[in-house]
This record gives C-alpha cells, sequence and structure tokens, in this order.
C-alpha cells in the first residue's frame, strides 16, 4: 500500500505518455509524502463508461500510520489534484480510504 486506482471516462482517457507521467507523479507523491516504500505502491487505471460526475474518480487505498496526519493527506490530497489536471487536463473527484494494518491480509 497505498494503492492508487484512477477511473478515467474512456473516451478522455490521456495518451500513454501523459499516463505515464502521471505515474511517475503519483509514485513520487506516495513516497515523499505519504513515506511509502517503493516497492508498496501501486498505480492502476481503469477505462469506465461516465454515467455522472467529474471525468476522473481517485481512490487511494493506504495504511494508517501516525505520521500520515490530516494535513499530511491535505497536502498529498492537493498535490494529487494538480498533478491529475496538468497530466489530463481533468478535473477529479478524490477519497481516500486509511486501513488500519490489523484489518489489511494481503500477499505479494
Amino acid at each position: 500500500m497505498p494503492n492508487v486506482t484512477l477511473y478515467i471516462s474512456a473516451g478522455q482517457m490521456p495518451s500513454d505518455e501523459r499516463l505515464a507521467e502521471l505515474s511517475r507523479d503519483c509514485v513520487e507523491l506516495c513516497t515523499s509524502v505519504l513515506e511509502a516504500a517503493l516497492e508498496s505502491v501501486h498505480v492502476i487505471y481503469v477505462d469506465v463508461r461516465h454515467g455522472h460526475g467529474h471525468p476522473v474518480f481517485a481512490e487511494v487505498q493506504y495504511r494508517l500510520e501516525t505520521f500520515r496526519t490530516p494535513s499530511v493527506m491535505n497536502r498529498f490530497m492537493e498535490a494529487l489534484d494538480d498533478a491529475i489536471a496538468r497530466r489530463t487536463g481533468l478535473t477529479a473527484r478524490i477519497r481516500c480510504f486509511g486501513h488500519a494494518a490489523s484489518n489489511i491480509h494481503a500477499r505479494n
């Protein structure tokens, strides 16, 4: 963890080059702001059929840590919002979900 999943309207999916740039931005934010280990970061893009709302929905799942305070998470979300807008030209709805380590069961 963290896992960053970006659901993007299929008709507005950016180029592979732009997605690669956004992936680098996401990894940098996760490792610098959230202090995650590089090998623990995952960034995933999902083509969606858009129904209503913003053309991008960003969902971030992360492990709760004492250093990931509300101010840290706000800084992360602001920077993520800026990166998404800069790399895609689209507005995103961003939601972050913290999970206690005791509630996470994982492999690989």
